[in-house]
């Protein structure tokens, strides 16, 4: 059984005021939502189902001191999550990495045909470290060790400000694609994320067909789906592509990470090249009790999504987090909002299944 957790919340959100809006649009009763995990540190996460159950990435970590470049859960349900504590799925850097601040963001894992996984990743690029890169890695199992083959970065459009958040898909007629974001807003000219003031540079999500065989070798230039307009702030980012009912939807979260605006929305089309209408949002703050919630990922031809949020912090009440985490020998001070906002320490995750009718997403959480 479902209970609804969330629709659409344009109606909520005045940033969205220029979005289509489908007519059957309105706020339903939502039932309430829980991280899981216990609100462990799991952002930028993504899925796959495997025979055992699924399984969740998420962007790096330090755990117990330790740099973990690519996080990881499971679940035999979509229920009950175990995390991975100290398990790296991709514990060595490739080259061209910066070693010193890697900031391996946003994996993304699919299975190839000949039965072994390909990880989509962002890393920090040595040659110009204020730069990120998409690349992949390969794998026999699906938890891993990944590896990286490149020696440069497999898309990296620097003069653009490279490229970040690379996620994969597969179309029902068997071709392989990936979407990802070109990180305009590295290059911007300052404001909020870089990128609110004028003039705000372009950070388009594109779509690039991939080999089905060996999901990297590119065929075909990209092509750009969406791109951020008056009403996404200073950037449209964390792509992650599906098709739900009748209609290819492409998931992705504006405005700034760093601010309370930052929001999951979605555009839909017909045809997988586009052209991309834009709807939403889908969740932003204030959704069941939610802070800042983005980076929403979809199985690979399934419907069951997880994404991150900022959540209120009810284990550890303001006070206490600042006294666990505080003044002391080698320690700074934390600022209260983020104490007062973290759910423990981070961003959290959040899973639900979606659905799709008539450009009117919904999302429920099993009960």
């Amino acid at each position: 059984m479902y209970a609804l957790l969330s629709t659409l919340a344009a109606a909520l959100a005045a940033s969205s005021a220029a979005f289509a809006q489908p007519a059957e649009a309105g706020v339903f009763k939502r039932a309430s939502i829980s991280p899981i995990m216990g609100g462990q540190n799991f952002p930028d996460p993504s899925l796959i189902r495997m025979p055992d159950g699924w399984h969740a990435f998420a962007t790096n970590a330090k755990v117990n001191g330790k740099e973990i470049y690519v996080q990881m859960a499971h679940s035999p349900d979509f229920v009950t999550w175990t995390y991975q504590s100290g398990v790296d799925a991709m514990p060595k850097l490739a080259s061209w990495i910066d070693a010193s601040s890697p900031r391996v963001w946003a994996p993304d894992v699919s299975q190839l045909p000949n039965g072994k996984f390909i990880m989509y990743y962002t890393a920090a690029l040595k040659s110009n470290t204020a730069l990120h890169c998409v690349s992949y890695a390969t794998s026999s199992n699906v938890e891993g060790p990944y590896v990286d083959p490149t020696t440069t970065p497999w898309i990296c459009p620097t003069a653009q400000g490279g490229a970040i958040d690379p996620s994969g898909y597969v179309n029902a007629d068997g071709t392989r694609w990936i979407v990802y974001k070109i990180d305009g807003n590295a290059i911007g000219h300052g404001g909020v994320c870089g990128n609110t003031v004028k003039p705000i540079v372009g950070t388009p999500i594109m779509l690039q067909q991939v080999s089905a065989t060996d999901g990297y070798t590119k065929i075909g230039s990209p092509i750009q789906m969406i791109t951020n307009g008056v009403n996404d702030g200073p950037v449209v980012e964390a792509p992650s592509l599906s098709k739900l009912g009748s209609k290819y939807v492409l998931f992705f979260s504006s405005n700034c990470f760093a601010t309370d605006l930052y929001d999951v929305s979605y555009a839909t089309a017909t045809n997988i090249k586009g052209p991309y209408t834009k709807y939403g949002p889908l969740f932003i703050t204030g959704t069941d009790g939610m802070t800042a919630p983005g980076g929403l990922d979809i199985a690979v031809n399934g419907n069951h999504a997880i994404w991150h949020a900022y959540v209120k912090n009810t284990t550890h009440p303001l006070k206490q987090c600042i006294a666990k985490h505080g003044k002391g020998k080698g320690k700074k001070h934390p600022d209260a909002d983020e104490c007062d906002r973290n759910h423990g320490s981070g961003r959290a995750a959040f899973t639900a299944i979606l659905s799709e009718n008539g450009n009117l997403v919904t999302a429920a959480t099993l009960s």
